[in-house]
């Protein structure tokens, strides 16, 4: 039977020549068996072997009725102390699967007991591999085509990778078998579509794909694991036009870097992205804000170099439908009564609209019937640190509004004209 973890072995005659122990484990394999050519009946020849990058043979220690006590008070953290009689030392697991510790605890406790040497679930006691005893990987750094590697897999222990200037033209599918990967950079690459099963890496927290040859980001990674585990989006330096509705379902999102693409709009439901601290969309394409920007409260915002309109509130994009369609006010009132609703009860495409449903001055909900205006916003309102977005020395933006009806339009029509 073998363990991997962490062992310190501790003799306890230290402290009588006035020493301690170092107090940090090192990786081992530790393993329970006999020495080759002990008789199969000698049931005093199971050893506790533990192996380590230094000395890979191993230290043995006698197990029969040569443990003074076990400790495993937190064993279900992954720890436990072995106490051994002869020598006086203590062996201090720690870093080890809970489960597969409990079950070696038990086997060497047996041994201990003098059970049945057939009964015991011994393995050979042979030195261990470089790779049984070495810390596992956790970062990778990759600068160039000539270091990549193309016939070896990646560490499956790796949290940290990056592959830049590689040149790569996709997304390699061994990346996407890394499952304790936090952290993946393939920045500065020619990567143009990004697979979904990126979406399958549950512990991802940084993206970074800037510098690549991107033209979109799909609804089904919005959709994905990474909507609770992303918190840092770098899609700079792309061909980006538009991002989908389903990207605000990122919502554990703190930094998003949008600079340098041709986005033309910014996710209608901008505000959901409540955890959002850190934005910038600079040199795109930006007519204006969407209506749900004014939500975020954020740290630091850079919109500079947006070809952003010249808001005039007096000349009004209606498309008000007077009466209202049965349809509209249905919707409505589906919203604004937040009425439960799913694909299970209504057609997709009807889910679809009361998805991206507007919001009045008035607070309450609009679809396909309203008015729409664009008016000036102080960027300083959501963030606390603005870059200019002009060379003029301007932090403000054009935003949308809507309208539900002409009454809200006319009273903040009233409130308009009076200010100016």
């Amino acid at each position: 039977m073998r363990l991997q973890c962490e062992v310190e072995v501790v003799s306890r005659l230290l402290p009588t020549c006035g020493l301690r122990g170092r107090g940090r484990g090192t990786r081992a394999l530790l393993s329970l068996g006999r020495p080759p050519g002990r008789a199969r009946g000698d049931g005093g020849g199971v050893y506790l072997m533990v192996c380590t990058a230094r000395d890979r043979v191993g230290a043995r220690y006698k197990v029969q009725e040569n443990i003074e006590r076990f400790f495993t008070r937190f064993v279900e953290e992954g720890k436990a102390t072995v106490r051994l009689r002869e020598p006086a030392v203590d062996v201090c697991l720690s870093k080890a699967n809970a489960s597969n510790l409990k079950n070696f605890l038990s086997a060497v406790r047996l041994a201990h007991q003098g059970t049945n040497i057939g009964a015991l679930p011994l393995s050979a006691l042979v030195p261990a591999k470089t790779s049984e005893v070495e810390k596992p990987k956790t970062k990778m750094i990759i600068t160039s085509r000539r270091d990549y590697p193309l016939t070896k897999n990646f560490p499956y222990s790796l949290e940290h990778l990056q592959t830049s200037y590689c040149k790569l033209a996709r997304v390699d599918t061994r990346v996407l078998c890394l499952k304790k990967l936090r952290k993946l950079d393939l920045s500065h690459n020619h990567i143009k579509q990004l697979p979904a099963t990126i979406g399958d890496l549950t512990c991802l927290q940084e993206l970074n794909l800037h510098d690549n040859h991107l033209e979109s980001f799909s609804g089904a990674l919005c959709n994905s694991t990474l909507q609770k585990s992303l918190q840092f989006l770098d899609l700079s330096q792309n061909k980006i036009k538009a991002l989908p509705i389903q990207f605000c379902q990122l919502r554990e999102l703190v930094n998003l870097k949008l600079d340098d693409n041709e986005l033309i709009r910014l996710p209608f439901k901008m505000g959901q992205l409540d955890h959002l601290r850190f934005l910038s969309a600079a040199r795109n394409k930006l007519p204006f804000l969407p209506s749900d920007f004014r939500k975020l409260c954020l740290e630091n915002l850079d919109l500079f170099g947006n070809p952003f309109e010249q808001p005039n509130p007096l000349v009004p994009n209606i498309q008000l439908k007077i009466p209202l369609t049965l349809l509209e006010c249905a919707a409505r009132a589906t919203v604004n009564y937040r009425i439960p609703y799913g694909c299970h009860l209504l057609p997709s495409h009807l889910c679809e609209d009361l998805e991206v449903a507007k919001t009045c001055q008035c607070g309450s909900a609009c679809l396909s019937s309203f008015i729409q205006i664009t008016v000036t916003m102080n960027l300083h309102h959501v963030a606390h640190t603005v870059v200019l977005v002009d060379n003029m020395g301007g932090t403000e933006a054009p935003i949308i509004c809507y309208f539900c009806s002409l009454d809200c339009y006319s009273q903040f029509l009233d409130r308009y004209l009076q200010s100016n």
